[in-house]
């Protein structure tokens, strides 16, 4: 019988959606046969030949159970050093921290009567300075910064750029991503502190700390150190002279206009007031040790 030839029947289901992963097949291959399929030869041939699961012979059982002792031994030998070994190291670290804050207690004591000592010191040289000392004698010791002063001067603040304070590092001396720009450095301060030397400053103090001629300025990491002592800002600058006049002159000086420059540049805070009085204390551990008085003549001193 000739006839047009037929098409063969539609065995899909044309009810049934496709898979959504039918793309998917080589990552669905990975999934469904993740082990490889040599492990499984391995595997039913170890069973065929009978070497699957637990030992059946009783030299291999007792091999095992051998094994297994060891191990249970060994983590049961561990368990009791560690539990033996547990008080001796509590209480060395016990016996450490002890050491540690009764050092930290000697230590605090021992910085009390330092300072105490260095406190009667002081005032005894001051003393001894207005007992023997005529009027000279008072304006020397004012001048290298013995005495505690007061008078007209100026007050003068210098401040680290703004952006370094709204850092989210937690101040302006834990940012480590600052270049160096908004930040006041020890030599800015030096200038600062010798611009107002140079212009006239009778006696000058940072942050209530009085400077002498052994004062020091200079950094330790990003901290500024004024006589080994750390600063923070910002750093307030006092300084007794005829007020008006040394503000202006310090303005128009060189380390004046550095500081303007820093201001402008960077960001870096700077305020100037003219003050009717300031008041300075007196320079501690101000000890003289090299120098003598000049012999200018018969019987007399410079």
């Amino acid at each position: 019988m000739c006839g047009m030839p037929q098409q063969p029947p539609d065995r899909s289901s044309p009810g049934r959606p496709p898979r959504p992963d039918a793309s998917m097949s080589l990552l669905n291959n990975v999934m469904d046969h993740s082990l490889d399929e040599g492990y499984a030869q391995a595997a039913a041939k170890r069973e065929a030949e009978g070497r699957a699961g637990l030992p059946r012979t009783l030299r291999g059982r007792l091999w095992l159970a051998a094994g297994l002792i060891l191990a249970a031994l060994v983590v049961t030998v561990g368990a009791a050093q560690a539990r033996i070994a547990a008080p001796t190291i509590a209480r060395e670290n016990e016996e450490l921290i002890k050491r540690i804050e009764d050092g930290n207690a000697d230590a605090d004591a021992l910085q009390k009567r330092v300072d105490s000592l260095r406190s009667t010191v002081d005032a005894r040289q001051r003393e001894a300075l207005e007992k023997h000392g005529s009027g000279r004698a008072e304006v020397t010791g004012m001048l290298s910064g013995a005495l505690p002063v007061k008078g007209p001067g100026i007050k003068l603040v210098v401040d680290d750029a703004k952006d370094t304070k709204d850092s989210d590092t937690g101040g302006p001396r834990e940012s480590s991503g600052f270049s160096d720009t908004g930040r006041v450095r020890d030599r800015d301060l030096q200038r600062v502190v010798n611009g107002l030397w140079a212009s006239g400053a009778e006696a000058l103090s940072v942050n209530g700390q009085r400077l002498t001629s052994l004062s020091a300025i200079r950094a330790a990491g990003d901290a500024i150190l004024v006589d080994n002592k750390p600063l923070v800002p910002p750093y307030t600058m006092l300084a007794v002279g005829p007020g008006q006049r040394l503000s202006t002159a310090f303005q128009d000086s060189a380390d004046g206009r550095y500081l303007h420059a820093l201001r402008e540049n960077f960001g870096i805070g700077a305020s100037i007031s003219v003050q009717d009085e300031v008041r300075l204390p007196a320079a501690p551990r101000l000890i003289v040790r090299s120098a003598k008085p000049a012999q200018t003549g018969e019987g007399s001193t410079s």
